[in-house]
């Protein structure tokens, strides 16, 4: 296997981030994005097409938004399945229905490529510094084999199973994280509605019952106007919950907590903060709350 380049299909807010780190750990990045330009902002070489990418690369990673766009690059005309040869690893760093994800790897080996679902989770920051948490699904042998490719991106890989349980594993975390934030975004607009000092508040949180990762490590920014730009959109954590609906409706689970952020971030992308950070669904809850904004006076005063 040639460990001296990789192909990367998906060079947005988060492939972009985990192509740069590749380059600057001195791997060739030979990159697909539908927007050129961004192959050459992530430092990486400009692949005409899905194809070329396919045939300059033993080890090809996907980082896209969701399971229809996976399936188009795989199946679709001059895809990945059509150029594919045996002996390549496909990773897919994607938030993906773990249904499709199984499909598609029973296609794989049929042509005697191993399909890797790699799911991410640490946002921009995180990949940025190459921090990210991964966790993984496949063929052992083949994540064994992605070493080099994972140690430039992460600071963290768990092997969860085979095929799928990776993209299982970031679905329930996803869930998590769109619970904590839509929840921690009601509250504090609350809290300013309420009068109180709003760091104070997160003090009293970070150190009682209700913390959380958004009260630890995203509101202590956005009460003072960093809402952290660069990181997931409303529009994408909408499709996570409702990708989570589908999976634990598949399990036979019932979901008793999603219509809050469902509703929430469903809000956000009604509101015109759709193709915005998430972290901007509490400006969408304080606009239906009086026009509050935690940093500064309300947009209707």
């Amino acid at each position: 296997m040639n460990k001296d380049r990789v192909g990367f299909i998906g060079l947005g807010n988060m492939g972009g981030r985990m192509a740069r780190r590749l380059v600057d750990a001195g791997i060739a990045v030979l990159g697909y994005d539908t927007d050129a330009a961004r192959a050459a902002a992530a430092g990486a070489e400009a692949a005409s097409t899905i194809g070329d990418v396919v045939g300059g690369a033993d080890v090809v990673l996907l980082s896209l938004p969701d399971s229809k766009v996976v399936e188009a690059v795989v199946e679709g005309a001059g895809g990945l399945l059509e150029n594919c040869r045996p002996g390549q690893i496909v990773v897919d760093l994607s938030t993906a229905a773990a249904s499709s994800t199984v499909r598609l790897n029973a296609r794989f080996a049929a042509a005697g490529v191993r399909y890797v679902d790699a799911g991410i989770s640490g946002g921009a920051a995180a990949a940025e510094k190459g921090a990210l948490t991964l966790m993984v699904g496949g063929d052992a042998g083949a994540i064994e084999a992605l070493d080099w490719v994972f140690a430039p991106i992460s600071a963290k890989v768990v092997t969860m199973g085979g095929s799928g349980a990776g993209h299982v594993t970031k679905l329930l975390n996803n869930f998590l994280n769109a619970v904590s934030l839509a929840a921690t975004a009601e509250v504090m607009v609350a809290g300013k509605k309420a009068g109180l000092d709003l760091h104070r508040l997160l003090d009293v949180i970070n150190s009682s019952s209700g913390v959380n990762f958004a009260s630890l490590k995203r509101f202590p920014f956005i009460v003072d106007g960093d809402y952290l730009e660069g990181g997931l959109t409303s529009k994408l954590m909408t499709k996570d919950v409702v990708l989570y609906v589908d999976m634990v409706r598949e399990l036979g689970v019932a979901s008793l907590n999603a219509a809050g952020p469902a509703a929430c971030f469903g809000l956000a992308t009604a509101l015109g903060y759709g193709d915005q950070i998430s972290n901007r669904v509490v400006d969408a809850i304080g606009d239906v709350s009086g026009g509050v904004r935690l940093n500064g006076v309300s947009t209707k005063e």
